[in-house]
């Protein structure tokens, strides 16, 4: 009589393994497809946040002391506002192959180039912005932004001049 209960535990016991192992197995699957969905939304939410970007740019530019604030949202990633390169680029590593490795896409007026970096994959989405002089705080100097849980309130202002120069506060 002992017997039977004692294997009837080995088997509850074995069962459990078993079920514990196949779910484990599935989620070692299944993980990383989900952060590979998860990264390709957010670069496509961050090309998204630079075409905005670059539509307030443009809805700033015809009068000098037009001014417009903008939320930026970053999940992840780093947004940089490069007033020597006159650029703004967003970085992202991450597992999802944006296109091939060193091949450059244009999607409008962004760039977008991925280089592979160990396991990860390296996303730079670039706007080039060479007919302005892009200024933030009104000198001549870069600003990075990284993920935030609250969105970024982006100041951008047409401050007139010969070439239009366009400067960015982040508050």
């Amino acid at each position: 009589m002992f017997n039977k209960r004692g294997q009837v535990w080995i088997e509850v016991v074995i069962y459990t393994l078993i079920a514990l192992t196949l779910i484990g197995a599935v989620l070692a699957f299944v993980v990383p497809k989900i952060e590979e969905t998860q990264d390709k939304a957010i670069i496509e939410q961050s090309i998204t946040m630079m075409q905005n970007i670059d539509k307030t740019i443009t809805s700033v530019e015809g009068v000098a002391g037009n001014k417009r604030i903008i939320d930026l949202g970053i999940k992840k990633g780093i947004l940089t506002i490069d007033a020597q390169k006159n650029e703004i680029v967003f970085e992202i590593k991450s597992k999802y192959l944006y296109s091939q490795s060193g091949e450059k896409i244009n999607i409008g007026d962004i760039v977008a180039i991925t280089q592979k970096t160990g396991s990860l994959n390296k996303i730079t989405l670039t706007s080039n912005y060479s007919e302005y002089n892009l200024t933030y705080n009104g000198k001549n100097e870069s600003k990075t932004l990284t993920h935030s849980s609250t969105p970024y309130k982006l100041s951008i202002e047409n401050k007139g001049g010969i070439k239009t120069t366009i400067n960015f506060v982040v508050s």
